[in-house]
């Protein structure tokens, strides 16, 4: 089976269960055509860009995945014909240092995606200590910052 990584790009008028709606068609596509989902990567919102359909903004979700040539077929046909996916992109790995990096994509999506189970776990309590800590960063990245600038 090959490794592929496909992106695709929602329109940001969505809220955030018709997002979740649109996104999980497309993983059942994959599903129905018997390819083997091995990570997805939710980037979330993000500027484009260019403005596409009127939009400066887009919802970024990439997909990784192992199947056969033929559910490339499926898959865009079913983001051609989706309204609310804006743009999308295909990628196919072949060579022993493109599968490689297939690798290192698949882990690191792996390990965003566990960061991201942890923190919506966290207790309230946890929460609201988070903001005290990222309000102190900032102070202390400052002098180091204006340090360098003077040398």
């Amino acid at each position: 089976m090959t490794c592929y990584e496909t992106l695709f790009v929602v329109k940001p008028t969505l809220t955030d269960e018709e997002t979740a709606a649109q996104i999980a068609k497309i993983k059942d596509v994959l599903a129905k055509e018997g390819a083997e989902l091995v990570a997805t990567n939710d980037m979330g919102m993000r500027k484009l860009a260019y403005p596409v359909e009127k939009h400066a903004r887009g919802y970024y979700t990439v997909l990784f995945y192992k199947g056969e040539g033929t559910v490339i077929n499926e898959l865009e046909r079913n983001l051609k014909i989706n309204e609310d996916v804006m743009k999308f992109l295909t990628v196919k790995y072949t060579k022993n240092k493109e599968l490689a990096q297939f690798d290192k994509l698949v882990a690191k999506a792996t390990r965003q995606s566990e960061a991201a189970a942890a923190a919506a776990e966290a207790t309230p309590a946890a929460v609201e200590a988070t903001p005290a800590e990222v309000e102190a960063t900032p102070a202390e990245a400052t002098p180091a910052a204006t340090e360098s600038t003077e040398a």
